[in-house]
């Protein structure tokens, strides 16, 4: 299975989620939780990768990877949008500085 096929598989496994039981399912528990507790979860995990990445343990900061972008695919999902958005985003910025593209934002 290729890398884009377990990413499409798992955005429709979430969606499937949606709205379903949230007892048997954890997805459709955090779904059912809301876009706040999605996005406290997205955190935790960002801050659980950041320090497995320091402790220098490979298999932790791949677990704790592949946790954070559950969770992530997760809080897309909440606001409708998909993976698939955040890479034409990604494709969007290509070739482009990261310090110009910083630059270009509103923020």
């Amino acid at each position: 299975m290729t890398n884009a096929e377990v990413l499409k598989r798992l955005t429709e496994t979430i969606e499937n989620r949606k709205g379903g039981d949230a007892d048997s399912s954890y997805t459709a528990k955090l779904l059912s939780r809301g876009v706040k507790k999605i996005a406290q979860k997205v955190g935790e995990e960002g801050v659980e990768t950041a320090i497995a990445a320091v402790s220098e343990d490979d298999a932790a900061l791949l677990g704790e990877g592949a946790d954070l972008l559950y969770h992530l695919m997760v809080l897309l999902a909440a606001r409708d949008l998909t993976i698939d958005d955040v890479l034409a985003t990604l494709a969007d910025r290509e070739g482009l500085s990261g310090i110009a593209e910083k630059a270009s934002r509103d923020d």
